[in-house]
């Protein structure tokens, strides 16, 4: 499907600007583009399964009611999206607050992972 593509191309692309931008030493923003690598691609898993949800929280939500709770994800894939939310909210709104390399590592390896665990099960 077009549409689930194209959500994996701009996940994809957003991975790379993370990659970018930490290797620049903007944690922030590199934190930002990791969990809208993620987001993207979890609605187009969602929209892979005729699901969609109209807020941030709502696709979280959905990823773990279907996806996790189900078995078809771990646990951790879950909780990874939740953190790179969590952390994109600070990152991006709070004053005062400046993620730190190892955490932007850290969660850019999630990132990574939770792309390509979902592009494998969209792809089989």
């Amino acid at each position: 499907m077009k549409e689930i593509e194209d959500l994996m191309e701009k996940a994809k692309r957003f991975l790379r600007s993370a990659e970018i931008l930490f290797h620049d030493g903007d944690y922030d923003s590199c934190v930002s583009r990791c969990y809208y690598a993620m987001f993207f691609m979890t609605e187009a898993v969602l929209f892979f399964k005729g699901v969609r949800a109209s807020s941030h929280k709502g696709i979280i939500r959905l990823f773990g009611e279907h996806f996790v709770k189900t078995n078809i994800f771990k646990e951790e894939m879950g909780k990874a999206l939740t953190r790179a939310y969590d952390l994109r909210q600070k990152g991006d709104y709070s004053t005062g607050f400046v993620v730190a390399e190892k955490e932007a590592k850290k969660n850019l390896e999630r990132a990574k992972s939770f792309v390509t665990e979902v592009e494998n099960y969209l792809k089989n």
